[in-house]
């Protein structure tokens, strides 16, 4: 058996755009829905949600069916937290709160085998596929791939000093915790927290990695494309069900 291709890292680095969706419901049957409705990526939040690290595992099977690539945000940038993670099946991590290049080198360890990391070897782990894959170990650094979450004014001044570290993939904008940073809470369209990502998506081009962005706002996601957003998650889950269900009771009672 061989190591599976990790979609996501290589569509990054083949700097092709990738649609995204945010998911908070910590259901299979949810994920299995939304993991077939045509996305290129979706994330599997346990930041925000009270998802644990053993219930991602059925979230990740009821991915498994679906050409779409599963992002796993952990809660914390935790070695161990991490690890588990990895060892059932995840290939793409995004880590909450990265504040600096030494946070960041921290991370790029937590998800790389020795001598690049520190990730325990565990041989008969989901990820290997429970043995079959017998390099698994050797392999895996090059299928793994580390997006970082900047979403402080903190962060944001070292904002190409994280996105540089050896073994970082790409960083990720935190919209809503970054206005908040800035001063605006619970107004990620605010212009000046607009202005923060869009500056933040051309550095990114600049130096040439790549920076993903959340919106839930067609037109700010269009205009993080335009301006070079590699991979954009465009929707949340709970927010397209709560929309839908409050738009079909508005019609009916207008009707």
């Amino acid at each position: 058996m061989d190591l599976p291709v990790n979609r996501f890292k290589r569509r990054l680095l083949e700097g092709r755009h990738q649609t995204g969706l945010w998911i908070t419901i910590p259901d299979p049957t949810v994920v299995e829905a939304l993991a077939g409705a045509g996305y290129d990526w979706i994330t599997l939040d346990t930041e925000h949600t009270p998802v644990e690290v053993s219930s991602v595992l059925p979230l990740l099977q009821a991915a498994a069916a679906s050409p779409v690539s599963c992002v796993v945000r952990p809660s914390v940038n935790d070695t161990a937290l991490i690890k588990r993670h990895l060892d059932q099946g995840a290939q793409t991590i995004l880590l909450p709160f990265v504040q600096s290049p030494e946070e960041a080198r921290a991370a790029v360890r937590a998800v790389r085998y020795p001598p690049e990391g520190v990730r325990g070897a565990g041989g008969t782990v989901r990820a290997a596929a429970y043995g079959r894959i017998a390099d698994y170990v050797a392999r895996a650094n090059a299928e793994i791939c580390l997006i970082l979450q900047v979403e402080t004014v903190e962060a944001l001044a070292r904002l190409e000093e994280i996105a540089q570290v050896p073994g970082v993939d790409a960083v990720f904008i935190g919209p809503n915790d970054l206005a908040t940073s800035m001063g605006h809470p619970g107004d990620p369209g605010h212009p000046e927290a607009q202005r923060a990502v869009l500056g933040a998506i051309a550095r990114m081009r600049a130096i040439g990695r790549p920076v993903g962005v959340l919106s839930t706002d067609p037109a700010i996601a269009r205009a993080c494309i335009a301006a070079g957003s590699a991979f954009t998650a465009v929707a949340v889950d709970m927010g397209l069900l709560i929309a839908a269900a409050e738009a079909r009771l508005s019609a009916l009672r207008t009707g």
